[in-house]
């Protein structure tokens, strides 16, 4: 085996170490904006950004100036995720059953007031502006704030398409704070969603016990499952694209065939730039013994993005991944902008325990029940005893005087 093809066994997910400075130092811009509000909140945006927070008034979408090859596929690309949402949407349907005991309701509430968060660092994320706002509309929440350090017309004008109620020009862990805690006019939202960097991550940690939050960011991962591809360039130019969003991201590419995976090896190999991703770790080739090896490494693993190039699999022998692309055809990069389904995803193994974001996090169950006379003596006989077995004897009266 080529010496930069690793064994699965072999292959760990890199750890990412917190620097101790930057969660003491999200904890300190914390502790002034619960000490001096607005003030403080102002003062670091002044401070690591360079300018005033400021409520920014969102035009309709029609009236941004942007080429029409970026409208059309802006527009384009919110009919289809509002589309997905839709469908999602179908299953959060308010119903009722009857029994002896009485009537009994489960019923979706839309989250009153949410906070999207739109990162304007290394690049404008039109995408993200989309993504985050378009489910809030479809689930109904009346309160929806977008909050970015970019006030770039394209993020504006999507954020305005997406169904934004407001828009605040504010980035970093200030941002965070300002939703939070609330600023100026607005009041504190209930849930915040959105990537962001390790700073805006580490805010999102720390105001959890007092506001929602969709899940915590890691750098970008995309794995590769494929043997026989017709198009090794296309999955070459798929781990490249990973790779760009974030320093830190993997591509990994996991095979059964050592041929394959020379062929992306030396693929590779052929620029400068994916030499380099190759060398630094950003990209990663693994070799596999066996299908069942594989994909028990892969449910392991549990990818935020996991693209299977393998005729004939049953997907549902994978059981781990923010999001499931089957086929060549099937380019994470659709998946990031325009395809439908939601691109924020979870990262850093908490797939196997979460899902990406979706119309469902913007909405809270709630149950209604409504005991009828008949029920009351039913469920007294029961409260009674299991309240006499547990020692809460307020408990146990309140269900006998029901009898």
């Amino acid at each position: 085996m080529n010496a930069d093809i690793m064994s699965i066994q072999n292959y760990r997910r890199p750890m990412l170490q917190q620097q101790a400075t930057i969660t003491d130092t999200v904890r300190q811009l914390m502790q002034q904006v619960m000490h001096h509000g607005d003030t403080a909140i102002e003062q670091f945006s002044r401070d690591i950004d360079g300018f005033e927070p400021r409520f920014m008034r969102l035009k309709d979408f029609s009236d941004y100036k942007l080429s029409h090859g970026l409208k059309t596929a802006i527009k384009t690309s919110h009919q289809r995720i509002l589309q997905f949402c839709r469908f999602q949407a179908e299953s959060l349907k308010t119903d009722t059953y009857q029994d002896d005991c009485g009537e009994f309701t489960s019923l979706y509430q839309p989250i009153e007031r949410v906070g999207a968060y739109i990162p304007g660092g290394r690049f404008p994320l039109i995408s993200t502006a989309l993504m985050t706002l378009t489910p809030a509309q479809v689930a109904g929440c009346p309160v929806r704030i977008a909050c970015s350090p970019s006030d770039h017309p394209a993020v504006m004008a999507a954020a305005s398409l997406a169904g934004a109620t407001g828009f605040i020009r504010i980035g970093g862990a200030q941002a965070i704070a300002a939703l939070s805690y609330g600023w100026q006019d607005m009041a504190p939202v209930h849930l915040i969603v959105g990537p962001g960097n390790a700073y805006v991550n580490e805010a999102k940690a720390q105001i959890q016990h007092r506001t929602a939050i969709d899940t915590l960011a890691g750098p970008s991962e995309l794995l590769i499952y494929a043997n026989d591809v017709q198009h090794i360039d296309w999955l070459v130019a798929d781990a490249l694209a990973q790779a760009e969003h974030d320093p830190a991201a993997v591509s990994v590419v996991v095979s059964e065939s050592a041929k394959l995976l020379n062929k992306i090896k030396q693929s590779l190999e052929n620029q400068d730039k994916s030499k380099d991703l190759f060398r630094q770790g950003n990209i990663v080739l693994l070799h596999s013994d066996s299908q069942s090896a594989s994909i028990e490494f892969i449910n392991n693993y549990a990818p935020e993005h996991l693209q299977v190039c393998v005729d004939g699999l049953n997907p549902d022998l994978f059981t781990a991944y923010g999001s499931l692309f089957l086929g060549e055809n099937s380019a994470v990069a659709f998946g990031d902008y325009c395809s439908g389904p939601n691109h924020t995803l979870p990262t850093a193994g908490a797939a196997k325990y979460s899902g990406g974001l979706s119309v469902h996090q913007f909405v809270k169950v709630l149950t209604r029940q409504r005991i009828c006379n008949r029920g009351r003596g039913i469920l007294a006989e029961i409260a009674v005893e299991m309240a006499r077995a547990e020692g809460l004897i307020e408990h146990q009266r309140s269900a006998e005087l029901r009898r």
